[in-house]
């Protein structure tokens, strides 16, 4: 009779156990047949909750112009500064500046724009030739060139206008150096990539028109 008893005892944990397997083996499966047209939509806001990291976010904008300040305020110190020494020829220290900022640019700042999209082209918009190819190497070399010299004219203009207030005529104030250099870069960068963008408007708005 107890053996009995201890049988029927005993079935109950047994099947527990067997149902328990399935489930696991079963959880097993869904996992390893998982894809995207069998796998249910997770909103963006509980996938958040999952992520790891600091609560304080810095903003996709700032991340974006840090970057683009930060690479041609490095290039200004180990191409303008470095070599400024052992070049005399100040056109010359001029190009090769103009050309590492362009390869900087095509190689290192476009890419790392592109490393911290969350989607692919989302920061197109910040890249004067966004389009990755043969081409952007060379057209991001001669845009190097126009940023220069209009940072250059810059430089001139603000050492006259010191030079006039102050009365020393030859006097250069205001030098060369990282830091300004970056974001004197920056901004006429900007200002050319928001006067692309506005005559793409107009030219867009303008094919709309006639189309219709």
């Amino acid at each position: 009779m107890s053996d009995r008893k201890r049988k029927t005892a005993q079935k109950p944990e047994v099947e527990k156990q067997s149902d328990y397997y399935d489930l696991k083996t079963k959880a097993v499966q869904d996992l390893a047949e998982a894809d995207e047209s069998n796998s249910p939509e997770v909103s963006k806001e509980e996938l958040r909750g999952y992520l790891s990291g600091p609560k304080f976010k810095i903003a996709d904008w700032a991340k974006v112009l840090f970057i683009k300040w930060w690479f041609p305020a490095a290039t200004c110190f180990f191409f303008f500064w470095g070599l400024g020494n052992y070049m005399a020829d100040q056109l010359d220290l001029y190009l090769v500046t103009a050309l590492g900022l362009g390869m900087v640019t095509d190689i290192l700042t476009n890419n790392a724009l592109r490393f911290f999209e969350r989607t692919p082209g989302e920061h197109s918009r910040w890249m004067m030739f966004p389009k990755k190819g043969f081409l952007t190497f060379p057209l991001n070399i001669l845009y190097a060139f126009v940023l220069l010299i209009l940072v250059g004219i810059l430089y001139s203009a603000v050492n006259i206008g010191i030079n006039q207030i102050t009365g020393q005529a030859d006097a250069v104030t205001l030098g060369v150096e990282p830091i300004l250099f970056g974001m004197f870069y920056l901004g006429f960068d900007s200002l050319l990539i928001g006067a692309k963008h506005l005559v793409q408007r107009i030219v867009h708005d303008a094919m709309h028109k006639a189309a219709q």
